[in-house]
């Protein structure tokens, strides 16, 4: 079986793109060359690694297979040239990170200042859904991923890195507002807006909620913060959000934080990779200024 390590990067971004054309242009050859040597790839192997259908390509198991060893060949490599990069006293090369939606409230702010100090690293960010988030991590597509609730069935290398309170916010001017001490038994009547299922800050105020016996009336559940933010501001509810997403001076918005038993919902911030990833250079770099700069978002935040 002989098959090139370039012919390889070919497979791995056919894989990532689904299609070959796309393929072609990410490893900077004709279509003609990518379909050619796709074929080569596909005869070495001596079993079907792909069909397209409706123009679209779908990999067999075998293709699969074939995508996941590449796809750890490739990040290797990466390593190993990062390694001999900074025996040359140089740091460049690729950082790939996933977040969580909620999590683009302060990470941009950190790369800000991550690209500053190393301005020849290139940086892929990826924001998604927690469910988007956890797929790329069952898949090792990223050197590092940042949520606030890690899968519990993958193996994984799970380090938390900063609070992540979830705060109960009202409309500015609702009544409760201006009150110092909530108990919850006063929100029996409130309408709820909450993130749809499978978020990372539903799953915490659902299992808080569940733990006091208490069942929210929900009127909406939507699949943004600021869809929440406004529809808070229109008066269609409470909602529980993560204090990051209201920015550095919450209550000089047109929300308010109510002071209400129970809360802040006590969460945190991961830092997640698969078990048995060896992190590239420039991931260990990067995780190391993640720690020291999360101290100084953290302190903006919750004071």
């Amino acid at each position: 079986m002989n098959i090139t390590f370039r012919q390889m990067r070919l497979f791995l971004a056919l894989a990532q793109t689904g299609s070959v054309s796309a393929a072609a242009r990410t490893v900077h050859v004709t279509q003609p060359t990518a379909s050619m040597q796709l074929k080569e790839i596909t005869e070495a192997i001596g079993l079907p690694l792909y069909e397209v259908v409706s123009r679209k390509v779908h990999l067999t198991q075998m293709g699969l297979e074939l995508a996941k060893t590449a796809r750890a060949i490739s990040n290797e490599w990466e390593a190993f040239e990062q390694q001999a990069d900074g025996l040359k006293g140089l740091t460049r090369g690729q950082l790939k990170v996933a977040i969580v939606s909620t999590a683009k409230y302060f990470i941009p702010r950190v790369l800000g200042s991550f690209c500053t100090k190393y301005p020849e690293i290139e940086i892929s960010l990826e924001v998604l859904n927690r469910d988007g988030v956890v797929k790329r991590l069952e898949e090792n597509l990223d050197d590092l991923c940042i949520m606030s609730r890690p899968p519990l069935n993958l193996e994984i290398v799970d380090e938390i890195f900063m609070p992540n309170p979830l705060v109960l916010i009202a409309p500015k001017e609702h009544v409760l507002a201006k009150k110092r001490k909530i108990e919850l038994l006063a929100l029996k009547n409130e309408k709820f807006i909450v993130r749809e299922k499978g978020s990372g800050t539903r799953m915490a105020t659902d299992a808080h909620f569940k733990k006091l016996k208490f069942r929210p009336d929900v009127r909406l559940e939507l699949g943004s913060n600021e869809a929440i933010k406004q529809s808070v501001i229109g008066g269609l509810g409470l909602a529980v959000l993560s204090k990051y997403s209201l920015g550095d001076n919450a209550n000089l918005n047109d929300v308010a934080i109510l002071n209400c038993q129970d809360f802040p919902i006590q969460s945190s911030w991961h830092i997640v990779s698969p078990r048995g990833k060896k992190l590239s250079p420039i991931a260990i770099i990067f995780r190391r200024h993640l720690l020291e700069e999360a101290k100084k978002v953290s302190i903006n935040i919750l004071t």
